[in-house]
């Protein structure tokens, strides 16, 4: 190992002697230049060196040949081993500076620790610094490194070219997989930044430092399809092995190489574990970029040469030292004549302003140098090797070239102006393994479920079909108010329960709707409608059910009498309690209209893709709370009405028998439980739980018609067959009348009887003092003695002729004007009828 150092020092020395190279006779002024580069080839940079002497002596060769005042100087170089150690290498630098002589210009740097403390350094120093390997994103803050020009691109414009490439094919989540270096991770920070302010998601970033399939197989369970490697070309063929192995390649995904070398591809020539087509499958497709390491143009430079005449004089001496081709060889070519002419431009105008200026003997400061050279450096601007050669923030503005692997070849496919920041793609030249580009991601089809047109219609047909009918019965009950059966017991309940009818029937229209038609403003405002007059219909219908079974419990329960009253106040005491919590719900967490997403499903026709259902609909932020407050009291109101509609599923009545009350109460609790139901559990299915709900509450209604209207006007159809209800009622109520006044004389006539009966039996009383008297008391107060003596059995106003008369004409008098025709009950007498025998005919009527 010494030897082996011994000969390498020894043959940089011999370098260094031919880069200087003798004095020629034509007079040239020397400009002394600090070349600081790793010798030792134990840094793994020394190669670098020895690479790139070859192109840096070709450049300062063709410099003597040319004219002045460019040939008036000459470049020396003077070499300093910088051990790629920033310590070693700034002492190193003092050294010099401090040895002599003046120096005004720092050339190479190749380790990035040792170029960013130097290039810190600068400034103070009064040096400026051409290099031809710095390109850490790093040294891109000008107010740190603002005296550092580099003549290879960035590894920013790398970046930027990754993302334009990401941003053309619509890529938007990505995996990272970088190789630890100090270069590589400033890579990796600024590509992160670029991705997240390009608003790129950065799915998953691995590490090569350890097993290189590990890495790869926790992108591919992270399904990431597009994948971006940041590594040196010697981890390539094991990567790509392992992608092969872990079937990370084809139609599915997409490679991204950006690790910035100029080199071709070479796979299979290190030992990673898999054969040579394995590994050309795997790769390809793929595409790397990197920099243009010479010119396209066929013309020769500012130098004179062709960049073919010069590649081919760089290999020949190459090949005739023994040393490694470099792929920053054309740079530093370039990097020496940036160099060259800026220190000539600048010399130049010195001893211009020496010459010729105004006071004699003027000396140019050290300080004036400086700033010249920085700002010639600055200006710098030609056609070399590697393309136009100028700056902007000292950063290098050339074109990335993006290469795909076809095959066994690389193809380019594209270029990225890093001056225009854009990306111009060979889309004929450009290749993919499927139909185009890879897919970031499985493919999300988005399904919007929603009510059918055809499936609208049919509902809202029946809906409109019964609100037609609703108010049909309700124009029936304001036509034939007048008639026995249709008359309202109790205020106006009919027309409330076909009002409920109408608003629950008019919410089935509003729910149909959805936001393909209508803004969401409009939507917004419906959800508000479609709640209320379901809810208040619901409240109405319902209310006016509970008062009429209410009522005939009560009547028929003879300790509820007295409650009667109360039946009528259950309607406005839930209606106003409907609208306290509807109004306080519409203010403090109003309706809005919001997408929900469900659960992806499989698509069977499309590879690689699955459908994501997503359905619209009304909701708030606190919806299962006022759901819970709205239902809250309806829930134990309608089961009190199950229990007082079971009670009275016996009693009849005239016009609606109970057993049909009963039924309704109870239909309308369980389609009211259904339909709460099913629209919780089918808010997955839009179509599903619109058809259920409005089937449910269009159900309801009509049985609520059918049940509680339907008797009735089947009985007045009934009467009206009879003959013309009209003239039988005017005729009735006049024979009502006469009766009553005939009822009215047949009175008095009884009551004179009575007084009759009553002297004759005073009479009789005083005639007979040991007799026991036995009174019988009619209902018209006619009291009877049966028990005394008659004074004369065979008189005519004998008791018992007057027993016999009244026994015949009382029941005829009473059964003359029974109340099927208007007169009063023939209950009435006490004699005729008892107490447990009454049963009023209006406590069994209910309307």
């Amino acid at each position: 190992m010494e030897r082996r150092g011994r000969v390498e020092a020894f043959r940089l020395l011999l370098l260094c002697c031919m880069l200087v190279g003798p004095v020629p006779a034509q007079l040239r002024h020397p400009l002394p230049v600090l070349w600081i580069m790793p010798f030792s080839s134990g840094s793994g940079k020394g190669n670098l060196t020895t690479a790139v002497a070859p192109a840096v002596r070709l450049a300062l060769q063709d410099l003597q040949r040319q004219p002045p005042p460019l040939g008036n100087y000459e470049i020396q170089l003077q070499l300093l081993d910088s051990q790629c150690d920033p310590a070693a290498s700034l002492k190193a630098l003092f050294d010099a500076m401090w040895a002599g002589p003046k120096y005004l210009l720092v050339f190479g740097g190749v380790c990035p620790s040792v170029t960013a403390l130097i290039a810190r350094s600068l400034p103070a120093l009064s040096l400026v610094q051409v290099s031809f390997a710095a390109s850490s994103p790093s040294l891109s803050n000008r107010k740190w490194y603002g005296n550092l020009f580099s003549t290879v691109p960035s590894d920013r414009a790398l970046n930027a070219a990754t993302v334009k490439l990401l941003q053309r094919h619509k890529w938007s989540r990505v995996g990272l997989v970088t190789q630890e270096g100090p270069r590589l991770s400033e890579m990796k920070k600024d590509l992160i930044r670029q991705l997240l302010k390009a608003n790129v998601q950065l799915v998953s970033t691995q590490s090569l430092s350890e097993d290189v399939c590990s890495s790869l197989r926790k992108l591919k369970e992270s399904d990431v399809r597009i994948i971006i490697g940041q590594f040196d070309e010697e981890l390539t063929s094991q990567v790509f092995c392992c992608a092969y192995r872990l079937n990370l390649f084809g139609a599915r995904y997409q490679w991204i190489i950006a690790d910035g070398g100029a080199a071709g591809w070479r796979l299979g020539w290190q030992e990673s574990g898999c054969r040579a087509n394995s590994l050309l499958t795997a790769a390809d497709g793929s595409i790397r970029l990197q920099m243009k390491p010479l010119s396209t143009k066929n013309t020769a430079g500012v130098s004179g040469r062709t960049p073919q005449d010069y590649q081919d004089s760089y290999l020949t001496q190459v090949f005739q030292e023994g040393s490694k081709v470099s792929a920053l060889h054309a740079f530093a070519y370039d990097a020496v004549w940036v160099a060259a002419t800026a220190l000539s431009q600048v010399m130049e105008a010195v001893k211009h302003r020496e010459k010729y200026s105004a006071q004699r003997n003027v000396t140019v400061s050290e300080e004036e140098v400086y700033k010249m050279l920085l700002e010639a450096v600055k200006q710098t601007q030609f056609e070399g090797l590697t393309g136009p050669v100028l700056f902007r923030n000292g950063e290098r503005m050339t074109s990335i070239e993006l290469i795909q692997f076809q095959g066994s070849s690389g193809v380019l496919v594209g270029e990225f102006s890093t001056s225009l920041q854009q990306l111009r793609l060979k889309n004929q030249q450009l290749k993919f393994n499927g139909p185009g580009p890879a897919r970031d991601q499985t493919l999300v089809v988005p399904q919007r479920q929603h009510v059918s047109f055809l499936l609208y219609a049919i509902v809202s047909s029946a809906a409109a079909v019964t609100i037609i009918i609703t108010l049909t019965v309700l124009f029936l009950i304001f036509i034939n108010r007048k008639q026995r059966l249709l008359r309202s017991c109790s205020g106006s309940q009919d027309e409330l329960l076909l009002l409920g009818v109408l608003l629950s029937s008019s919410s089935v229209l509003i729910s149909g709707l959805d936001g393909a038609s209508l803004s969401n403003r409009t939507l917004e405002l419906l959800c508000s409608v479609r709640l209320w007059t379901l809810s208040v219909g619901h409240t109405v219908g319902f209310a006016v059910l509970f008062a009429k079974t209410w009522r005939v419990y009560s009547l028929c329960s003879i300790k509820q009498k007295r409650r009667q009253q109360r039946a009528g106040c259950v309607v406005l005491w839930m209606f106003l309690l409907d609208v306290f919590v509807l109004t306080s719900w519409q203010i403090l967490d109003p309706l809005r209209w919001v997408v929900q997403q469900h659960h992806t499903e499989s698509d069977a026709a499309a590879q690689d893709a699955v459908v994501r259902p997503y359905s619209e609909h009304c909701s708030s932020v606190n919806m299962e709370l006022w759901l819970t407050a709205a239902c809250g009291y309806k829930g134990p109101v309608m089961g009190l009405g199950c229990f007082l509609a079971w009670s009275i599923r016996a009693v009849q009545a005239d016009h609606v028998s109970s057993e049909r009350l009963t039924l309704s109460v109870f239909a309308v609790m369980v389609f009211s439980v259904s339909g709460v139901s099913g629209s919780l559990l089918m808010t997955h299915n839009p179509p599903l739980q619109f058809c259920l709900t409005s089937s449910l509450i269009l159900c309801c209604n009509m049985f609520v018609l059918s049940s509680v209207f339907g008797p009735k006007f089947l009985l007045v159809q009934s009467e009206a067959a009879e003959g013309d209800e009209g003239e039988d009622e005017e005729q009735l109520s006049l024979l009502n009348q006469e009766l009553k006044s005939q009822t009215a004389q047949l009175d008095v006539e009884i009551e004179t009887i009575t007084m009759q009966l009553c002297d004759t039996s005073e009479s009789l009383t005083r005639e007979k003092h040991d007799g026991d008297v036995r009174c019988v008391t009619s209902t018209h107060a006619a009291q009877v003695c049966p028990e005394r003596k008659p004074a004369s059995p065979d008189g005519i106003n004998s008791p018992d002729h007057v027993w016999r008369r009244l026994s015949v004409q009382l029941p005829i008098l009473h059964h003359s004007y029974l109340p099927a025709v208007g007169g009063i009950s023939a209950s009435s007498s006490s004699l005729f009828s008892s107490q447990e025998a009454f049963v009023h005919r209006d406590l069994l009527t209910t309307c």
